[in-house]
Order: C-alpha cells, then structure tokens, then sequence
C-alpha cells in the first residue's frame, strides 16, 4: 500500500510510520524526559482509536551516538551497537507510556533479545498493525553503519505505509536556510528529494533520502513540540513539509 495504492483505494486505513529522533526522548538532554515522551504516547493513542494503524521507528541519540563514540575513540561498529541498544531503550519507554494509556504496543527488533522484544518480522509486524496495536521498532537494522532514518524508510516500504512522518525538535519543517541564522528563511509547503539532496537540506540523510526518492515515498516533517502536532500528522494533516517527487512550493 503505495500513496498511489491508498489514492486509489480509500476505504483501506491510513497506515504510516512516524520517526522520532533520540534527541525527542531526551528533550535535548542525555536520558528519557518523561513529560515529553508521555505527551507523544497520549497523542499517538488518540490517532490510533481515529482509526490510523501506527509504526515508530525510535532513535537513540539520547544515549549513544555511533559516528560521536567513533570521534571518542571506540570502534566505530561497537559505538552503532551501542547506539542500537540505545534505541531499544527508548522503545521500552514509548512502550510503557502507550500502555498505560491503554494502547496494545509490540516492540520488534532487528537484534534478538526474546526477553524485551519481538524479533523484526514484517508480515507479523503487518498483522499487529491491523489489530490496532502500534509496533515500535528498535535496534536499527541491525547492521552499523546504517541511520534510523534509513531504517524509517526501509520499514516503511516493508510494511506498505503511506508516509514517513519525521518528528523534529526546535523547527516546525523544512527551511531555504537554517530559521535559527537566518530571518529570510521560508519553510517549503512542498519540497521536491532532489532539490533537499542538491541543496543538503536537513531532512534525513542522503543514503535514507535517496531510498524515498527511488521508492517513492512521501516524507513529512514536522515539529514535535506543537500540542497536538504529533496527532495531527498521523491523521494527515498538512503540517510542516512535504518531501516527494512534485515541485517545490515555500509559504
């Protein structure tokens, strides 16, 4: 189930796989800011009993960074374990939260560890889903040198959703420049994955943004810390930008 597939079969659920970065877990800091992750969980339960079937893709940047322990000295596919055992932390967590709000949760992962988790299977992860339950993914791939961002996308493909949604902290989608630094910045509306892989935009990497454009699926990135924002972009509400294969449009 394509965007083209749903465009042409509306009946079928809105299925979707939003990432959310470890930097959102953590509020910025090292560790799990528990107000935060609670307000996600909250506004993800309410999408789901609206119908929308929900996968996550966590990171773990709170706790460990692969590419930042490498630069630290650690060998750089020890330092991307790390980092997945981070993930899976965070995916504990997110799992929790939904539950006491009364949310079935699957937590499945590219590393075996029976105790905590689910090993990743796509049909299984595919059947939850149309259970209503939500399935987080941890671990990564399972391989170092692969980004969550590229395992958002890979998921996603695997498991027929129509749209990757990319939670972010500090903007609220894609800008001409850094919104920060600059006052002219605009934010696109629409943004075409070639023009964000030329210009280096911050919307993924470029290993991750590529497997969207050769696949084509649409990305929206938006901010995390607007109330109901999380809610919202899972609904398919038009926030932040759109990254797919039409042309550019800035507000």
């Amino acid at each position: 189930m394509t965007g083209s597939d749903s465009a042409q079969n509306p009946a079928a659920p809105r299925r979707v796989l939003l990432k959310l970065s470890g930097e959102a877990f953590g509020g910025g800091e090292v560790g799990i800011d528990v107000q935060v992750v609670k307000r996600v969980a909250k506004e993800i339960v309410q999408a789901v009993q609206g119908g929308v079937q929900v996968a996550i893709v966590v990171g773990g940047g709170n706790f460990f960074r692969g590419a930042e322990l490498s630069q630290a000295g650690i060998e750089r596919s020890r330092g991307d374990y790390m980092g997945m055992l981070g993930t899976v932390m965070n995916c504990l967590a997110l799992q929790d939260f939904l539950e006491q709000d009364g949310q079935a949760t699957r937590v499945q992962t590219a590393i075996t560890m029976g105790q905590v988790a689910e090993p990743y299977i796509p049909l299984k992860a595919i059947r939850h889903l149309e259970k209503g339950r939500v399935v987080i993914f941890g671990a990564g791939s399972g391989m170092p040198y692969f980004s969550t961002d590229t395992v958002s996308i890979q998921r996603a493909l695997e498991i027929h959703c129509v749209e990757v949604l990319m939670g972010k902290n500090g903007v609220d989608g894609v800008y001409t420049a850094d919104p920060h630094k600059q006052a002219s910045a605009r934010m696109f509306t629409n943004l075409s994955y070639q023009r964000a892989l030329v210009d280096n935009l911050a919307v993924m990497d470029a290993a991750a943004l590529s497997m969207a454009r050769d696949n084509d699926m649409p990305i929206r990135v938006f901010g995390l810390e607007g109330e109901g924002n999380v809610t919202g972009a899972l609904e398919g509400q038009r926030l932040g930008t759109l990254v797919h294969g039409g042309p550019d449009r800035t507000l």
